[in-house]
């Protein structure tokens, strides 16, 4: 018995496990000040990204409004955690837990659904980038995020050079008094390695050049199949990206669970 008793006098709160799930949970504070700046720049900037709801096949839902979701889930669980951790407050140290652990389950869940409907996906992908061809015009937001697509992935279009036939300034109608007609955006170009620029002739009477000689001065592979390359090719520091946050909400959880059986510890002293 004094034995015991000893050592239940002798609990304590680990002042390391406090301040490292305190410092844990400034990540989640950081994120949601970031995602609070995409919410100020869709609020101040009027019109930017307005169409982005238009062109993804959600039923008009603004995707906007999912940042706005998770900023706001991020900002409550790094309340729970740094105040649970700072008062040692154990029903706040649980909430965090708990509701961590849900978003590991439901990040999983994503993770083998997406490996399991993956067809769907590339069909929703195509959808999205035959849409942002379609506007590519209308929004300067999506047109430098496709260019920027472009340029990376070395592509043009979601399959090909074509698909910017579905562009009203780009498409090769008679009727289409654009100056583009029948041409493709300069994110398209081959650069001239020499001078690291465009080459003047990319753009000029596209229409009449044979496919074969388009590979000459234009990306003739479409950015779908580029981007599922790049996934192949990268595959290994992908999966190293979504283990590393899988392995910090799991070094959470235990900080958090840790915390929590100190307290109790110190409780049960008294």
């Amino acid at each position: 018995m004094s034995r015991k008793h000893h050592h239940l006098k002798g609990a304590e709160v680990s002042c390391c496990v406090k301040y490292f799930l305190f410092g844990f949970n400034i990540i989640f504070w950081v994120s949601k000040y970031s995602l609070c700046i995409v919410y100020l720049l869709k609020t101040l900037e009027k019109g930017v990204l307005s169409n982005l709801s238009s062109i993804t096949d959600l039923g008009g839902f603004d995707p906007v409004w999912l940042f706005i979701v998770v900023g706001g889930v991020m900002f409550i669980l790094g309340f729970a955690g740094c105040i649970g951790a700072l008062r040692e407050n154990t029903f706040l140290l649980k909430f965090f837990s708990v509701f961590l652990g849900l978003i590991f389950f439901l990040e999983l869940t994503a993770g083998i659904l997406a490996f399991v409907f993956k067809d769907w996906i590339k069909d929703q992908l195509n959808f999205f980038i035959n849409n942002n061809v379609k506007a590519y015009r209308d929004d300067i937001d999506l047109q430098n995020l496709i260019d920027f697509a472009q340029e990376y992935w070395l592509c043009c279009g979601a399959h090909g050079p074509d698909d910017w036939n579905l562009n009203i300034y780009f498409n090769c109608t008679d009727l289409n008094p654009s100056r583009e007609r029948c041409g493709v955006p300069f994110s398209c170009c081959i650069k001239d390695p020499a001078v690291n620029l465009f080459t003047f002739s990319c753009l000029s009477n596209l229409i009449f050049k044979k496919d074969l000689e388009w590979q000459k001065y234009i990306y003739t592979k479409g950015c779908v199949g580029q981007f599922e390359k790049w996934l192949q090719d990268n595959l290994i520091i992908v999966a190293g990206i979504f283990v590393g946050i899988a392995l910090l909400q799991i070094f959470g959880i235990c900080l958090a669970q840790n915390l929590v059986s100190d307290v109790q510890a110190v409780k049960a002293n008294w």
